[in-house]
């Protein structure tokens, strides 16, 4: 399959991995902060998490824009470190897929998190597990499965990403072209042989993660039932 599948298939692979990795490190602690109930702000922070699943692509990218462009917060301060905003670079393509991959992980992790029973908090505790002791060592192997399934799908939904992508990192074959967007551009250019070929790709992806993540999941699954921190 010539007409630059490969560097489509490693622009995407690069990107989506970036994300991933930015979604987990965001993402955790969204999770454990918003499966303690009772603290002010909470509400608004979950909503502000899940509004990106209510929210069409193009509104995404226009708000990503706002935040990268040469007037945003992001974009003075990639000027000032770097003399460039960071529109039409593969890092808006990281950031673009993050943002929508971010929800789809937290969302199980923290319900994961919540399902761990109280009475294993207290044992822990007990033992002289608090605090970030508490969420790491016992906490967290326990919820293994949710927050493993959270990675899966933030993955997978950061893999086909597309509108929003469009819109702050552009189009550019070799840099930010990733699958879907070339996908795209073959529809576009009457190519659909190119197009379908691509297609298979990104699906044939997309499904081999999905199951060499399944058996990553069930290699680290944990034990916990019940309600945490109640």
């Amino acid at each position: 399959m010539g007409d630059g599948w490969t560097d489509a298939l490693r622009v995407s692979l690069g990107v989506v991995t970036a994300a991933t990795v930015l979604v987990v490190a965001a993402g955790l602690p969204l999770a454990v902060a918003l499966a303690r109930p009772g603290w002010r702000g909470r509400g608004l922070v979950e909503v502000l998490v899940t509004l990106p699943l209510a929210l069409p692509p193009a509104v995404l990218g226009f708000y990503l824009l706002e935040l990268l462009g040469w007037d945003g917060p992001l974009g003075w301060l990639a000027r000032r470190l770097w003399g460039q905003t960071l529109i039409f670079t593969p890092a808006a393509a990281v950031l673009a897929a993050a943002v929508v991959g971010l929800p789809l992980f937290v969302q199980p992790a923290r319900a994961a998190l919540e399902a761990v029973s109280a009475e294993v908090r207290e044992a822990a505790a007990i033992d002289g597990a608090v605090g970030w002791r508490l969420v790491r060592h016992v906490i967290l192997p326990a919820a293994w499965p949710g927050v493993a399934t959270g990675i899966l799908l933030a993955f997978a939904r950061s893999l086909g990403e597309f509108g929003a992508t469009l819109m702050v990192a552009g189009n550019i074959p070799g840099r930010t072209q990733t699958l879907p967007l070339a996908i795209y551009s073959a529809v576009q250019a009457g190519r659909e042989d190119v197009a379908g070929r691509l297609a298979l790709l990104l699906t044939g992806v997309a499904a081999l993660s999905l199951w060499a993540g399944s058996g990553w999941r069930r290699w680290g699954t944990g034990s916990g039932q019940g309600g945490w921190v109640r």
